[in-house]
């Protein structure tokens, strides 16, 4: 089996979809790179939050399920997603954040690394953590950015998991999917890809005696992988069945092809095709500024577009 480079995209759970927008898009500074709907839902939106051509590994996206109750904390769940910014710019991003009324907490120094933690308007948890840009992940700066180039989130940099017990999630995660055990701090284990640069580990964390998390706004609902083709996707499905997971077939969601499965914990993972990209139906100028539906569900936009709340660019 081919290595997987890392992460592709974290999806998670919102409340409404503006106010979504204004606090990614405006207060972040990432770029909307593709509005469209949950293609399993699509009287809702999923919104694509990337760097300005929306490469694979800096893509967080989100379902904005504004009637769904708050996420409840427990096991099984991805409790955390970290953001990579450059070194040097916790400063800058306390300032903003601050300013914006956002709800930071004391920084940290996790493995070495400088880390900002903070919680979305919807309950995300998420951490700002200064990194060295990775070899494997491409990242563009978005000229129109509030954002100074200098300062702008890189990607992904990680997400953190909490389980009921570890071991049979680091055992799949070693013989399923390629990690290795790169370090322990305080509690959490640090799982790596690679050379574990930013965008390619995990964080997880035993909590034997919570009970089991559930989704809701503001928790992650999956983490996805970087497949390099239909062949790499196959063979890694492949691999995680005979590893005791159970996979969805592959399913085209135009932009990338899918594939589903949870970890023993619970954890919804996602394998994704780096390709054919975001670019394939809108030209790189104009990247999410109109509702773009995948060829199967054009013939339901009239319907589709009088179900969605309408969305103004901060």
């Amino acid at each position: 089996m081919q290595p997987i480079s890392g992460l592709h995209h974290v999806t998670a759970i919102a409340g409404p979809a503006q106010e979504n927008l204004d606090f990614y898009a405006g207060v972040l500074g990432m770029r909307l790179v593709k509005k469209s709907v949950n293609q399993d839902d699509p009287g809702t939106y999923h919104l694509f939050y990337a760097d300005a051509e929306g490469h694979p590994g800096t893509d967080l996206t989100f379902f904005p399920w504004a009637q769904l109750a708050p996420h409840q904390e427990g096991h099984g769940l991805s409790t955390e997603v970290s953001l990579a910014v450059p070194p040097g710019s916790l400063g800058f991003w306390s300032g903003r954040l601050a300013r914006y009324g956002i709800k930071i907490n004391s920084p940290e120094v996790r493995f070495g690394q400088h880390v900002l933690p903070l919680v979305d308007p919807h309950g995300l948890r998420l951490a700002l953590t200064e990194s060295q840009s990775s070899p494997g992940r491409s990242f563009t700066p978005w000229e129109r950015s509030p954002i100074p180039v200098e300062h702008q989130i890189r990607g992904l940099e990680s997400a953190r998991l909490v389980e009921h017990d570890l071991a049979p999630t680091l055992s799949f995660l070693r013989d399923g999917l390629g990690f290795r055990e790169i370090g322990v701090e305080n509690g959490w284990t640090r799982y790596a890809l690679g050379e574990g640069t930013s965008g390619q580990y995990l964080e997880l964390r035993a909590e034997p005696g919570a009970r089991r998390g559930a989704w809701g706004t503001g928790s992650v609902h999956h983490i996805a992988w970087r497949m390099r083709d239909d062949a790499h996707e196959l063979a890694v499905r492949q691999n995680v069945a005979e590893h005791g997971a159970e996979p969805t077939p592959v399913i085209d969601r135009f932009w990338f092809k899918s594939v589903y499965f949870r970890e023993p914990g619970g954890v919804l993972f996602e394998l994704a095709t780096d390709g054919p990209g975001f670019g394939v139906d809108e030209g790189q100028a104009t990247l999410g500024e109109s509702l773009v539906l995948p060829p199967w569900l054009e013939g339901e936009r009239s319907a589709i577009e009088a179900a969605l709340p309408k969305l103004t660019a901060p």
